[in-house]
């Protein structure tokens, strides 16, 4: 495997959770910060846990190239989770056909496409607990 600048392939990288944060991607460069901090919870909660932060369009880098750098670094099972509240055309068919290609190219790796955030009953129930809980000053 070839090592990337930041990211050595490591044999123990093959056990590992591996994670592509994927959102759609905007120029304004605060918009990528609450992404990128959910990639920093992960890490804190799960210190082995490969993460990569992915975008549709508008900011880098895109899903090939985070998927990439992860099999790059040896992993051999990706979760994609789309951080997308709601299912439209992205989630329903741009991400779908981005993950095939991805599976196409890179046979012998494990790409599993995750529901989207906002199809979780979890971060519903979550949304609705701040919604309902006293506005802090």
């Amino acid at each position: 495997m070839p090592e990337q600048a930041g990211h050595p392939a490591t044999p123990a990288s093959h056990g590992k959770k591996s994670i592509v944060l994927f959102a759609h991607g905007s120029r304004d460069a605060l918009w990528r910060l609450p992404i990128e901090a959910v990639a920093q919870t992960i890490r804190e909660r799960e210190p082995d846990a490969a993460v990569r932060c992915a975008y549709l369009e508008l900011c880098e880098p895109d899903l090939r190239t985070a998927a990439t750098d992860l099999i790059a670094t040896g992993s051999r099972s990706i979760r994609v989770f789309p951080l997308f509240l709601g299912v439209g055309k992205h989630a329903r068919e741009d991400l779908p056909l981005l993950v095939g290609e991805l599976r196409a190219a890179y046979p012998d790796v494990n790409i599993e496409l995750m529901a989207t955030a906002g199809e979780n009953p979890a971060l519903v129930a979550l949304m609705a607990d701040i919604a309902l809980a006293p506005v802090e000053a």
